[in-house]
């Protein structure tokens, strides 16, 4: 270990409405998880959660484009938003930016500092931009009203160091086995604290949270939206990243007691962990047959692709790289694999307009994924 490398040890204290809020947490994990759902009811209810998270992440930030309107980008719908084409791109990054932190917590990819520089271009950028440095200069956080100072994070000079000592206080959490929702909830508070970067902080908070959670065991099956409940309570969320009354970093900040924080980040886990369980056991009490060894067989990604043969009868590369946020090589990838296990056959073999078909096994599944059509938007 470098000796010169500060040591992160966050304070906090294991309060009873924290450790409540565990358990809340568990028990909605526990019925999501042996709760049985066709794969169109999960693939909906992934896919509505992830919009609501897209939107309401960029909402807190300023983008000005609704929830409908974030969906018509999303779903790549001809639409036209003259004069806020910055807001299409936000909404765009933030859904791609998603996926991929799925992706990548799927892998177990551990949390480094070229993950999270990695994200921050998904973010900001795009998918083809280069990892983002840290800012070189001072970032003052103000009051839009006032021009009042809000928060003066730490120096250009101390962040490098800083979010070293954050991955590194990361995997020694996890190997330590503190709570998966106790470190997404401090390593939200912490990069937001350290604030590496001059725009982007708060989205990539977010989703970093999000990140440990699923790479933890607490991703949910996607059904959860976090980013939701945070901007409808705006002031509280604001209000609870605010532990120490000095705005300096320097004068406080470094050393505050992060137990409010991790208070108000476990029950509002909790709160949406509990929605997201009571909205799964709504679709189940459809009444939901016992699945096919043919469907049980398929991953989470497998699941997700099936999902796009209930509004089509093929598929397009392009359409699973966007659907999954990979590369179309990437996609290109997992296609084959899944055509040589026979779930899936090639409908068209030009490489121009090459294109994907459902084999006759799984065709019959399809009927279950229209079934979904009448649940409730």
């Amino acid at each position: 270990m470098n000796k010169t490398r500060p040591l992160w040890r966050p304070l906090f204290t294991l309060t009873p409405a924290i450790a409540c809020a565990l358990m809340d947490i568990e028990a909605a994990r526990a019925v999501v998880e042996g709760t049985p759902l066709p794969p169109a009811a999960e693939a909906e209810l992934r896919r509505r959660a992830r919009i609501r998270s897209t939107h309401y992440s960029t909402r807190i930030e300023g983008n000005r484009l609704t929830l409908a309107e974030a969906q018509q980008v999303i779903e790549g719908k001809p639409s036209q938003f003259h004069g806020r084409e910055r807001d299409v791109s936000e909404v765009k990054n933030y859904w791609n930016a998603l996926l991929r932190v799925e992706e990548w917590a799927a892998k177990k990819m551990p949390l480094t500092e070229e993950l999270i520089q990695r994200l921050h271009a998904l973010i900001e950028k795009g998918a083809r931009a280069k990892p983002t440095p840290y800012r070189d200069g001072q970032n003052v956080i103000r009051d839009s009203a006032s021009g009042a100072i809000v928060y003066l994070p730490p120096e250009a000079r101390d962040v490098p160091a800083l979010i070293a000592a954050l991955a590194e206080w990361v995997n020694n959490a996890e190997k330590e086995g503190l709570p998966a929702p106790l470190i997404a909830g401090l390593v939200h508070y912490q990069f937001v604290t350290i604030h590496p970067y001059y725009d982007g902080n708060g989205r990539t908070a977010r989703l970093l949270a999000t990140f440990i959670l699923h790479r933890g065991g607490y991703g949910l099956n996607g059904f959860f939206s976090l980013e939701e409940h945070h901007a409808r309570d705006l002031e509280g969320y604001y209000r609870s990243l605010a532990v120490h009354p000095h705005h300096n970093y320097y004068e406080g900040r470094a050393e505050a007691d992060l137990t409010p924080w991790l208070e108000y980040f476990a029950k509002t886990l909790a709160l949406v962990f509990t929605a997201a369980k009571d909205e799964a056991l709504r679709y189940a009490a459809r009444g939901v047959p016992a699945e096919p060894e043919e469907l049980r067989r398929l991953d989470h990604r497998a699941r997700t692709v099936l999902a796009l043969f209930a509004k089509s009868e093929q598929i397009s590369t392009s359409q699973v790289a966007a659907t999954l946020g990979l590369s179309e090589r990437m996609a290109r990838l997992l296609l084959n694999t899944w055509v040589k296990d026979s779930w899936l056959v090639i409908a068209n073999p030009s490489n121009r307009k090459r294109a994907y078909g459902l084999s006759a096994v799984y065709r019959q599944y399809i009927d279950s994924l229209s079934a979904t059509n009448g649940v409730e938007k």
